[in-house]
Order: C-alpha cells, then sequence, then structure tokens
C-alpha cells in the first residue's frame, strides 16, 4: 500500500486561480479611470544572465491593442481582448473566455535597464525583455608616494 501526503492548500490554489479568471472588475492603482481591469494574464518572469523576461499569455489579443510602459521602476502592461460577435449562433451557448481590458504592473530591480526594453507578440504570447546595466567592477586605486 502506497501512502499518500494530503496537501489541503493544493485545492485552496486551484481554487484561487480558477476564482481569479472570473470576469470581476477590479479597480488597480491611483488612477480608477485607467486602470480598470476585467482579467489578468498569467505571466512567468524569468532571470537570465544579462536580462529579465517577462512571458504573458495573451491569446486573441492583437499586438495593436497591447501596450507596455515603464515609469519609476514600474514596467506596466496593459490591453484589451475584443469580443466576437454571438448574434448568429442559434441553440446551446456557452462561453467561459474572458473578454474586456487587462493590467498588470511590475517592480523591477534597481539593476534593470530601462532605455533597452522590448516587446514582441507571438502565437498569444507576450515577451517583454527588460536588460540589465552592466556591472560597474571595483576599481583599486593605488597610493603614490608623495
Amino acid at each position: 500500500m502506497n501512502l499518500v501526503r494530503f496537501d489541503p492548500w493544493s485545492i485552496a490554489d486551484l481554487m484561487q486561480r480558477d476564482f481569479n479568471r472570473f470576469p470581476a472588475r477590479r479597480l488597480l492603482g491611483d488612477d480608477a479611470e485607467s486602470h480598470v481591469a476585467d482579467w489578468a494574464p498569467a505571466v512567468d518572469i524569468i532571470e537570465q544572465k544579462d536580462r529579465f523576461v517577462l512571458r504573458a499569455d495573451v491569446p486573441g489579443v492583437e499586438p495593436a491593442d497591447i501596450e507596455v510602459s515603464m515609469d519609476n521602476g514600474v514596467l506596466s502592461v496593459s490591453g484589451e481582448r475584443r469580443a466576437e460577435s454571438h448574434d448568429d449562433i442559434d441553440g446551446l451557448q456557452r462561453f467561459e473566455r474572458v473578454t474586456g481590458r487587462f493590467y498588470r504592473r511590475f517592480a523591477l530591480p534597481e539593476t534593470a535597464e530601462p532605455e533597452g526594453i522590448t516587446a514582441k507578440s507571438a502565437n498569444g504570447i507576450l515577451e517583454v525583455a527588460v536588460p540589465k546595466l552592466p556591472e560597474v567592477q571595483a576599481r583599486r586605486i593605488t597610493v603614490e608616494a608623495a
């Protein structure tokens, strides 16, 4: 007989993830008018040797509908997934895909280089690359006799 460890938090995590997918209107930030979000894309953040890479799942969002900005060390990603027209469908209908605006913010470390940030979108994945500043090496100063 094999023993299986029961982890009650895994169930709570799954429930929280499902709950976060519901299209609840969320006000984010100080300027509520421009920071209303209907959904939040899942995001992976990877630190590499020379850069940070942020990958967000944004299927069905056109690259022209995505805005990436950086202000005071905070990277903001926002956009909108537009709803498809469902008027011509007869019979049973069920719609689970969330539409509307999304908005995410990420605090960048001091080692991030804001001038070299690039973003591209392909196959429903937004990839934002944030290069790191070159490391400043300590410099040894020789003391000369006077």
